[in-house]
Formats: structure tokens, sequence, C-alpha cells
């Protein structure tokens, strides 16, 4: 969309930006300005304490007042230039870094969190701490996605097993997709759906209800999506993604949409 973005990765302790975005290996420079961010694309920026480690198995054991620090320099040394969004990607749970970065933050007007959650009861309940958190210090929440929705997933890129009495897998999908192309095609263009997750407790959309905020959508649990994550490039590259890339398309709007309204009426 040409927005000039930064990608400010907090967690100190597994950062997984730099393998996520293909940036495995790169290092931080120093200009007269500052620390330069490593860039993706011209108009993304990303600075994670992953670069700066030897090698990518080094453990970070640090205690908080040195993560404090570190994220103090990220915000103050990077020279990140003219920027239409700086996203920071916190790591779970309310600790150290989250209230670091709303501390160092808040005078500068933050427009919001994102929270994530997965659909099941074990996960929503960290995350209704997370809501509560940032009600406590005064943090909009711009919405919750629920993430690993459910599998989505192309009919004709499953694998098909045939498991016998004893728990033997047989290997039958040539077999399968080769039966089916010739009865009914058709079926080779469905997407199947399956709930990885219990959602019986109504999952994301319920708690967004009950605790009073916005609910932005679902993204599938979809295989292309964790490849494209893996490999280092976007989902939106190319069509290999098409459950996953439209649905994280729509909240990017939604939330475009509701940072253009609040902006129109703070006369920003």
């Amino acid at each position: 969309m040409d927005f000039q973005v930064g990608l400010l990765d907090i967690d100190i302790c597994g950062p997984s930006i730099p393998k996520m975005l293909g940036l495995e290996g790169q290092e931080i420079h120093q200009s007269n300005l500052g620390w330069s961010p490593v860039y993706v694309e011209s108009n993304l920026g990303v600075m994670s304490i992953g670069f700066m480690l030897p090698n990518p198995d080094e453990a970070v054991i640090w205690r908080g007042p040195r993560k404090n620090g570190i994220i103090k320099q990220f915000l103050k040394d990077v020279y990140w230039g003219e920027l239409d969004f700086l996203i920071v990607d916190a790591p779970p749970g309310t600790s150290d870094e989250h209230i670091s970065i709303v501390q160092f933050l808040q005078a500068t007007g933050i427009d919001g969190a994102i929270i994530v959650t997965t659909p099941q009861q074990v996960s929503l309940i960290d995350v209704r701490k997370e809501v509560s958190f940032c009600k406590k210090v005064g943090l909009q929440v711009l919405g919750v996605v629920e993430n690993m929705s459910g599998l989505s997933q192309p009919l004709s890129e499953f694998r098909f097993l045939n498991v016998t009495g004893s728990g033997e897998q047989k290997d039958v999908t040539e077999w399968v997709i080769a039966s089916m192309r010739e009865k009914v095609p058709e079926l080779l263009n469905l997407v199947a759906f399956s709930e990885v997750f219990d959602s019986s407790g109504g999952g994301g959309a319920k708690m967004c209800v009950d605790m009073g905020v916005p609910f932005l959508g679902k993204v599938p649990l979809d295989p292309q999506l964790c490849k494209a994550a893996e490999e280092g490039r976007s989902c939106f590259d190319d069509s290999k993604c098409r459950v996953s890339a439209p649905a994280l398309k729509a909240i990017v709007e939604k939330i475009l949409s509701q940072l253009k309204v609040s902006r129109v009426e703070d006369g920003a």
C-alpha cells in the first residue's frame, strides 16, 4: 500500500521476525544518524535483537533492566526516518517488554494495540489479561485477531491416508486425486475446513463482546502461510496463500479504516 513502515521486534528472548522476513544473517549498520534498520523493501525497515546475535541459536538470558535498556535504544538510537506506522511486535503476556514500550511511547500518542489469540479457552484466558492490561494503562485496543481459526486448505493439497487397524498408514493420495479428477473434478477447486481448536466457547468474537473491544476478524490455519513465514517471503507475493492472504488483507483494511476515522475526529 506504499506506506512507510517500521517494524520493531521487542521479543527480546525469542526474536522470530528476522526469520519470517527472510533477513537472517543481516547486520545492523551504524551511521552518523544512528543505527540503520534492516530493510525488506524500501518502505519496510526492521529492527530486532536477532540482528545482534552472533548466531541464531544464541540464548538471550536478560533480566528486566537490560531488556528495558535495549528497547529504549531501539526507539532512541535507531534512525527510522519519516514513518507512517511504527508497528511493535511484542511477546505474549504482560511482562517487562509491554510495560516498557507503553511507558516509552505513551507521550507520543500510541494509536493502540492489536491483540492476537487462538480460538480455544486456554488461549483466551491469557488474552483477556492482555485486554485488561491495555485498559489499565490507558492503551486503546484497536481490536482482536483470531489466528489459526480452523484449518483451511484446498482439497487438492491434502494428503490422504489409509489407516489399518494396527495403526499402519498407507499413502493413497495419488489414487484419491486421480479418482476425483476423473469422476468429480469440481471437488478439486473446493477448500476443506476443519476446526483444529475447540471454539465451542465462542472464540475471539465472543470474548470481544464480553470485554467490549472490536473484533477484527479470523485468519485460518493455512499451511501455505506457514510455509511463506518459514521461507521468509510475503504471503501477498503470489496466489499460493489463497485462504489466508484475503483474510489478512481484510483485517489490515479494517484497521486502516479505524485509524483514519480516529485521526479525522482528532483533527489530525
